[in-house]
């Protein structure tokens, strides 16, 4: 979660109504003389925004809303009175605002939907196996929380819960290209579990009256350990992956905000794959900036700026340099900058600046430093 969630992804603001929407949802069912009637419909209008702001989230509230409709009685009244309606109003929204900011009707979830799940775009941007998600995916996510998890579920015995946790998960796995960010919506549950397994052991299995202070020690014990072990296994990651891991990008742009502050900088091009730094949100500056496209072609023969620029770095900023006009500063990766050094500084650029970015490598080749070249003739 410290990883994902503080990311600025339209997945983060998924997980937060998606967990906010099955907490109002199944409030109105277990609780309903606690709970208002309007809690229910609550539940709905933030499902339904959940699907505005990710359409992918139907995923989650199409196994939510089957399983309660299945046992309902009144199933036409739950359909017209309740989802249609809050549906429909959502959508209707979203469009007219899509309208406003694109200028012309467009149905953004539909062209979601036939880019990524009937045309498979995604896979574009690469693949993996089936079994991605519950053999690395997922947990790599929970991490040490999932022994925890797992004693979690079978002790709770809420199968529906855990179910959603495997259908939500198997259902991304049918997909090419998966991701993490992907099934975050689920995590916190899974986490949940975890919560609830270590309440389960500070409480003794045995009845009252045979309770003895050394039993409670045990239990006392037992959750101390649990707990130190998360501790141990999970503060260092969090400073690690937080602080450390793939820090350049956010140095370099700091480092860049700060010269063009001062009107060292005039213009920036990206010469690493696309989306690698935080760009205009971390720059916040008015500055032309350019990186390098990876927008997919409807014709998958056809490579992108970004994978010609990795396969032959060299040959591509060549052409590049013969039909733009130069920067006043690039930014690369070291893996790239080994194979254009000798044309940076034929072209007039110097090395102003080395950011530490990473130990190992993720999905591409070792990206340790990130390296800011800035012209000299400026």
């Amino acid at each position: 979660m410290f990883f994902c969630i503080t990311r600025t992804l339209s997945n983060s603001l998924e997980t937060v109504l998606t967990i906010t929407g099955l907490f109002y949802w199944f409030s109105s069912i277990t609780s309903s003389k606690q709970v208002p009637v309007a809690s229910r419909k609550l539940a709905l209008i933030i499902a339904a925004l959940a699907c505005a702001v990710r359409p992918t989230s139907a995923i989650t509230w199409l196994y939510v809303g089957l399983l309660d409709l299945i046992g309902m009685q009144s199933k036409l009244q739950f359909l017209f009175l309740d989802i249609i309606p809050v549906g429909v109003l959502v959508l209707a929204a979203t469009c007219l605002l899509d309208r406003w900011m694109y200028g012309s009707w467009i149905i953004v979830p539909l062209n979601f939907l036939k880019f990524n799940f009937l045309s498979s775009g995604g896979d574009y941007y690469g693949t993996h196996q089936f079994h991605w998600y519950f053999t690395q995916g997922f947990p790599s996510m929970i991490w040490s929380f999932l022994p925890f998890s797992v004693i979690g579920i079978i002790k709770s015995k809420e199968w529906r819960l855990s179910g959603l946790i495997a259908w939500v998960l198997g259902v991304y796995s049918v997909l090419g290209h998966k991701e993490f960010r992907f099934v975050l919506p689920v995590l916190p549950i899974a986490l949940m579990f975890s919560g609830y397994c270590l309440a389960a052991m500070s409480k003794p299995d045995m009845p009252d009256t045979k309770k003895s202070p050394d039993n409670r020690t045990i239990h006392k014990s037992r959750v101390q350990l649990a707990v130190l072990f998360l501790v141990v296994t999970n503060i260092p990651m969090a400073l690690y992956m937080s602080l450390v891991h793939q820090r350049g990008t956010e140095d370099a742009m700091s480092y860049l905000s700060e010269e063009a502050h001062y009107g060292r900088v005039k213009s920036i091009l990206f010469l690493m794959p696309c989306h690698s730094t935080p760009y205009y949100s971390t720059l916040h500056c008015n500055l032309p900036m350019r990186f390098l496209d990876c927008t997919p072609s409807d014709d998958r023969a056809i490579l992108d700026e970004s994978d010609q620029f990795m396969l032959d770095p060299a040959d591509f900023v060549t052409h590049m340099f013969r039909n733009v006009s130069l920067p006043s500063h690039l930014v690369l990766f070291d893996s790239q900058e080994v194979h254009l050094r000798g044309l940076l500084i034929s072209h007039s650029f110097q090395q102003v600046k080395r950011f530490f970015h990473a130990h190992f490598k993720v999905d591409r080749d070792l990206q340790g430093s990130v390296v800011v070249y800035a012209r000299r003739d400026l």
